[in-house]
């Protein structure tokens, strides 16, 4: 014990009593010695009573005066740490003050009009559309259906009835969920926070926006009843496809009123609320189904219903009968719906749900009007002639992609399909100018020799439109009549590979694979890629992403997107001057002769698909790429000629032109030394068999006595085996 004291106790450091300070004022009075006897006598005596203790407190307060004896009032530890936990605390207090005197008035959630409104506007920013909610109907909860309510209530917050505002619960659930899956598979918002945050919050994601929305909830909480709650929650809720609100939703997925509507489709429209634009049926079905289901088993898990039931609705289709939102001052309603079909994958989801955006847009409405006139003509006048029904057209600026013309066919009123975006069709012979790219920017010169005659690779027979030939062409010259026996040569000696990433460079994105009949179009691309692509080759070998939207604001006028896209080089200056330079024999004496404009150059190329399914013509001027398509939604036959989609083409690119000043392409570069900036990789054929050589000049003319401007007609034939021989090297 008096080791342990002495711990406490430095003599040395002691004060000199003739200095006035005393001994005892340092140190507790202390007899190290009796305490000693003490302790000795006790291990002798079991009868002893216990030593004398020093008090806990006593020691603790003797080190204390020992630690600042001396010391001034600022140099003691005390004095800070008070200062620190005072100050920290006075800052605290005064933080919490000033928080929730920012925070709103939770009563205002009673008088909440959401401004659901999207409009639209040209590149002239005159309006094209403004989208208005489907049916402007705000219920009561009384005319909420039950099962509405349950549904909502077991999929967003089972616990709404019992928590203040925030479920703490679901919080901890939701967190160790999304640890578990590693990503954010669960949220933990209770439905009067997502109120709180329709009405009061901006769509950004922070700490301190998370904080502001869960206090407000609790203060919602404080001022309205359950049912208030619900209610509005219920009426204001983003569900998808232009609805807000559960009246919105029943009408826009099932042309129904919210009693009308059977369990499998209310678990439908309950599933929307986390990711409205993935879980909509309209967009995704197959993920709404699965969402849909999930309702249905938390609902039975709760008891809201029977096993039976949940069974019986799991079973059901979804059974959509969509109503499309009201529309008002409806111009280009085929890119206006493009537009909308973009704006999710550009604007945060947040901002969708808040509503009243604003998106600039890059249509020329003149050039537009001249578009639906042409593409209206063609249908009227050419189409009963030539056995078609339909037609689409889009016109493109190929400097920086964007959409100043988009016509997706006859009536948009009639059938919403967009033939510019969405039709998947055969491009015929249009798709050669991507092989005889890709052979140009290997090296390959346009004068280079190709024997056109009968021809068979590994039992794939190519054939020539009226199965004539020509003996011996020049590249420029086999791609200028459309020659498809040379098309698939060249893409033979260049290779697969390249002509396919080629094609991807240039802006193709569907699939594409390693056939022969990959060069007479044997595949399926949709118009608006299509014309981006040959785009490319306008740019000067520049690829731009083809886009309608410049700009999306909010209902605050802040913007949330600004379209800034950038360019990339796909394909080498050099060879993308010498394709324009052969494409531009193709309108000059070739099958594109109906799109020559007199005052200035004009690229492009024709195409036709089998048995005349598809009329192709896409071409270009150096501040324009235009794409035109004739046919029949049910994939008929017609009995025209790709002449009469280069022949709207011209009618559209004549009155178009006058607002643009004429340019000339590039000068054809040297092509003596001229070096590939991509290196071929060409098929190793198992068998070829080629024919005679024919007489010269056999078959330069026409030998149908047709329309001296039809496209040559491709026999489309898939080979045998499922894949050729060729290398994978680039």
């Amino acid at each position: 014990m008096a080791n342990f004291l002495s711990r406490f106790i430095d003599k040395s450091s002691e004060p000199s009593p003739s200095k006035g300070v005393e001994p005892e004022t340092l140190t507790p009075e202390v007899d190290s010695e009796a305490v000693a006897s003490q302790e000795a006598e006790a291990s002798l005596d079991p009868q002893a009573p216990p030593p004398k203790k020093i008090p806990a407190l006593a020691i603790a307060k003797s080190t204390w005066r020992w630690i600042n004896r001396g010391k001034p009032i600022y140099r003691r530890p005390l004095f800070w740490a008070t200062l620190v936990i005072g100050g920290g605390a006075i800052a605290t207090g005064r933080a919490i003050y000033q928080f929730e005197q920012a925070l709103p008035d939770p009563s205002a959630v009673l008088t909440f009009v959401r401004d659901e409104t999207l409009t639209i506007l040209a590149a002239d920013n005159s309006i094209l559309q403004q989208r208005g909610p489907a049916t402007r109907e705000k219920l009561p909860i009384e005319k909420i259906p039950q099962v509405i309510q349950d549904a909502f209530i077991a999929s967003e917050d089972r616990r709404f009835y019992q928590h203040d505002g925030v479920d703490y619960r679901a919080i901890v659930r939701a967190t160790l969920a999304n640890l578990s899956a590693r990503v954010v598979a669960e949220g933990g918002s209770t439905i009067t926070q997502q109120l709180a945050r329709v009405v009061f919050l901006s769509p950004e994601r922070s700490l301190t926006r998370k904080l502001r929305e869960a206090r407000i909830a609790q203060k919602i909480e404080e001022e309205l009843s359950k049912e208030q709650i619900l209610e509005r929650y219920l009426n204001l809720v983003y569900l998808g496809s232009g609805a807000y609100g559960v009246a919105d939703a029943a009408w826009v997925y099932f042309s129904k009123t919210v009693d009308q509507l059977t369990l499998p489709e209310v678990a439908t429209i309950a599933g929307l609320p986390p990711a409205p634009s993935n879980y909509s049926p309209l967009e995704n079905p197959d993920i709404a189904l699965q969402r849909r289901n999930i309702v249905l088993r938390r609902m039975e898990e709760v008891g809201q219903i029977t096993p039976q039931e949940s069974t019986a609705a799991q079973a059901a289709p979804l059974g959509l009968n969509p109503s499309p939102p009201k529309r008002f001052d409806v111009k280009a309603p085929y890119f206006t719906s493009y537009v909308e079909q973009q704006l999710p994958k550009l604007v945060p989801p947040e901002e969708l749900a808040v509503g009243g955006l604003t998106v600039e847009t890059t249509l020329n409405m003149r050039w537009q009007a001249i578009a639906e006139k042409a593409v209206k003509n063609a249908i009227e006048i050419d189409g009963p002639a030539q056995g078609f029904e339909q037609a689409a057209l889009v016109a493109v600026d190929p400097r920086n992609g964007q959409i100043k013309a988009m016509v997706g066919g006859q009536d948009f009123n009639q059938n919403q399909f967009n033939r510019v975006t969405q039709a998947q069709r055969q491009p015929g012979s249009t798709f050669k100018t991507f092989v005889y790219t890709a052979a140009i920017a290997a090296g390959f010169s346009p004068y280079d020799g190709y024997l056109d005659s009968p021809y068979t690779v590994d039992g794939y027979k190519p054939e020539n439109y009226g199965k004539t030939f020509r003996g011996w062409v020049s590249m420029d010259n086999a791609l200028t009549a459309s020659i498809n026996i040379v098309a698939v040569k060249v893409l033979i000696d260049v290779g697969f590979e390249p002509a396919i990433r080629m094609a991807k460079e240039m802006g193709i994105v569907s699939e594409l694979k390693p056939y022969y009949t990959l060069a007479l179009g044997a595949l399926e691309v949709n118009l608006l890629e299509l014309t981006n692509a040959y785009g490319t080759l306008a740019a000067k070998g520049k690829f731009n992403e083809a886009h309608g939207i410049r700009r999306v604001l909010n209902r605050r006028g802040e913007v949330i997107f600004d379209g800034k896209y950038k360019a990339r080089q796909a394909v080498d200056p050099n060879s993308a001057a010498i394709m324009t330079w052969m494409l531009e024999g193709v309108v000059k004496s070739g099958t594109g002769r109906p799109a020559y404009l007199s005052d200035r150059s004009v690229a492009g190329k024709t195409g036709t698909s089998e048995q005349a399914r598809d009329l192709w013509f896409v071409g270009y001027i150096p501040q324009l790429v235009t794409g035109v398509w004739l046919g029949n939604d049910d994939n008929y036959p017609t009995w025209g000629s790709s002449g009469t989609a280069a022949f709207t083409w011209g009618e559209f690119m004549s009155e178009v032109a006058k607002d643009i000043p004429a340019e000339k392409f590039p000068d054809l570069p040297t092509l003596e030394g001229r070096k590939g900036s991509i290196k071929a990789q060409p098929v190793t054929p198992r068998q070829v068999i080629v024919g005679p050589i024919p007489a010269p000049n056999t078959g330069s003319q026409n030998s149908s006595g047709g329309n001296s401007y039809s496209e040559p007609e491709p026999a489309y034939q898939e080979p045998y085996y499922e894949e050729p021989y060729y290398n994978d090297q680039w």
